[in-house]
């Protein structure tokens, strides 16, 4: 008699990984791939091999080096996490593509939109994942408020406003723009449901301090649709503020990133019109405005860190070959804004518009 069975899977292996830079973000990232399944932590590669070595401890195996040649030329690792300046995003990121790695880089995805475009194309050219750790992206409360949003809970969307203050550090080399924005615009380039995109933006800032570069700034952003979004982002606040407001036609959302008890709020309040199915201009002061007042909702969220998160995702994107939510053409689509917002800025805070590429 012959027995039959099914042969057991075979043990999916850990990406090898290396994190280049350990300075501010990259012992963050050392954490979560040491404690990721998905992957091994193979090399911390930094110019200072003494700070590698302490944010490792003195008992790890983890493989420590000032060259990053060495650990692109390690056959073993299949994957970088690049946490170095901005500035040098564009040399490193190439030559981890071109040795065939796997390549997440921390915001902004380069320098300027066409560093990063030269990024997107030589990772599309070679079949490998490019990702930007918009860690923010990946906060329970974010990734609630895009399935809200793409499920269409709230409505049409009609404002998106965003309040980023603190008493900062004043950057040396960017505006509070480079260094804030891209936190709420990576946001809501990823929460926008399908088919809304910003058109143009206008940028004013004041450089109260004699920085010699904007210390607080608004954006202004028109969508398709003709909604508008507001962004505020300040180093001079002595207050911390860390609130976003959603408007929609059927419900209001509300987060408040620094009150963990109740991040999200979602309203059952907002403006009706009951007017004609047919409406010329002349008739708009006829329509009936009522306002609708219901109940408040706190949806649960499950605590969990972002960067966890996003580890995961980065290992199902290489995994599957498939774009990560936050892609290298996520990372090129805050680029654009960006650099409009700083041709604004620069011109009075005329308004710029986009063409259908830079978004």
């Amino acid at each position: 008699m012959t027995s039959s069975h099914v042969p057991a899977t075979a043990p999916v292996e850990p990406i090898g990984v290396a994190v280049i830079g350990a300075g501010y973000w990259g012992p963050n990232l050392v954490r979560n791939f040491q404690s990721s399944s998905a992957f091994r932590l193979r090399w911390l590669c930094d110019l200072d091999v003494d700070r590698a070595k302490r944010v490792l401890g003195g008992y790890s195996t983890v493989q420590t080096t000032a060259e990053l040649d060495e650990v692109l030329a390690d056959d073993q690792v299949q994957a970088v996490a690049i946490a170095t300046p901005a500035g040098t995003h564009l040399p490193v990121s190439l030559a981890a593509l071109r040795a065939g790695k796997h390549v997440l880089v921390e915001k902004p995805l380069a320098a300027s939109r066409a560093e990063g475009r030269q990024l997107v194309e030589e990772a599309d050219k070679r079949g490998l994942t490019l990702m930007c750790d918009h860690t923010y992206c990946y906060t329970p409360a974010v990734l609630r408020i895009r399935e809200l949003l793409h499920a269409g809970e709230l409505g049409d969307v009609h404002f998106f406003d965003s309040v980023r203050i603190n008493l900062g550090l004043v950057q040396r080399d960017i505006d509070v723009l480079w260094d804030l924005a891209p936190h709420d615009l990576s946001i809501l380039d990823f929460v926008l449901p399908p088919g809304v995109r910003p058109v143009a933006v206008a940028a004013h800032g004041a450089d109260g301090i004699g920085a010699g570069r904007a210390c607080v700034a608004y954006l202004t952003l028109q969508l398709s649709t003709g909604a508008i979004a507001h962004i505020h982002v300040n180093w001079l606040s002595p207050v911390k503020v860390r609130t976003t407001i959603v408007g929609g036609s059927k419900r209001t959302l509300v987060w408040d990133d620094l009150n963990p008890s109740q991040r999200l709020s979602i309203f059952d309040r907002g403006v009706d019109v009951a007017a004609p199915d047919e409406i010329g201009d002349e008739l708009r002061r006829d329509m009936l405005i009522s306002y609708r007042s219901g109940d408040m909702v706190a949806p649960a969220l499950t605590e969990r860190e972002a960067l966890r998160t996003m580890v995961e995702e980065y290992a199902r994107a290489i995994r599957t070959g498939t774009p990560a939510l936050t892609d290298g053409r996520a990372g090129l689509r805050v680029l654009g804004i960006l650099e409009a917002a700083s041709r604004s800025l620069a011109n009075g805070g005329t308004m710029v518009q986009f063409n259908e590429e830079e978004v």
